[in-house]
């Protein structure tokens, strides 16, 4: 029997990439976003039946709800879950409207628990399953004008090691990844002090959030749960002082 994973926000970006990691194994991989056209490219680069597409939008709680109804209709059981569908507003506080805040909270955390709980619902079903959060180094890190977008992340960490806990006697592994600069776009058109301010050498890809994902997700490493891996080319690590 295939593993069943849903990838929110799988339209592009770091959930394409996930996506595909998951695809390459031989999962069936639902691909959640808003974006239709995202994921109908996504699924052009993944192999054959290894995917399905359901339209979420994951700041409507009855879109994630219908998520999981779907899900367990056709696959009857759910083995993974990456949340990482989310967005960005990097504006000036006093620019910030509440309705823009509200917005970045519920697509990017509150969408996090409603999914987690639907999730969880389904994969005590079968016996466990794992949830992998996509936070971010700005959880613990910042530039000028990203309170929301920060707020969300940080909330994202703290989140997952609580339902790391609440979930542990279902068997149910709960983590979370911090990406670092993952290019999403024209990986050829990065510069060379790009990658070489970087401990690693190299700016991040897609896939290597992917591969942390096949790790987290994987049952023989249930020893780990509750916490924050961070994939950020040891960036966070760095002592940085202009001289």
């Amino acid at each position: 029997m295939k593993e069943v994973v849903i990838v929110t926000g799988a339209g592009h970006g770091i959930g394409r990439g996930v996506a595909i990691a998951y695809s390459e194994k031989g999962s069936q991989v639902i691909l959640a976003d808003v974006n239709e056209a995202g994921c109908n490219e996504t699924a052009s680069l993944m192999k054959d039946e290894t995917s399905d597409i359901i339209v979420t939008d994951v700041s409507n709680p009855d879109q994630i709800q219908q998520l999981m109804n779907q899900t367990e209709e056709k696959y009857g059981r759910l083995d993974v879950l990456v949340n990482n569908a989310g967005l960005t507003a990097f504006k000036q506080m006093d620019e910030l409207s509440v309705e823009e805040w509200d917005h970045v909270i519920n697509t990017n955390l509150r969408s996090v628990f409603l999914g987690s709980r639907g999730a969880a619902a389904l994969m005590r079903k079968s016996g466990g399953g794992s949830i992998i959060n996509i936070a971010s180094t700005r959880a613990s890190m910042s530039e000028p004008n990203s309170e929301a977008y920060a707020a969300t992340k940080g909330g994202i960490v703290a989140l997952s090691h609580a339902l790391a806990i609440s979930l542990s006697k279902d068997k149910i592994t709960v983590n979370s990844i911090s990406p670092g600069w993952i290019e999403v776009e024209d990986y050829a058109s990065l510069r060379d002090i790009d990658h070489e301010q970087h401990p690693s050498r190299r700016v991040g890809k897609p896939s290597d959030i992917g591969r942390a994902c096949l790790f987290l997700s994987n049952p023989e490493n249930d020893f780990v749960t509750g916490e924050n891996l961070v994939v950020d080319g040891g960036m966070t690590r760095k002592m940085i002082y202009e001289h």
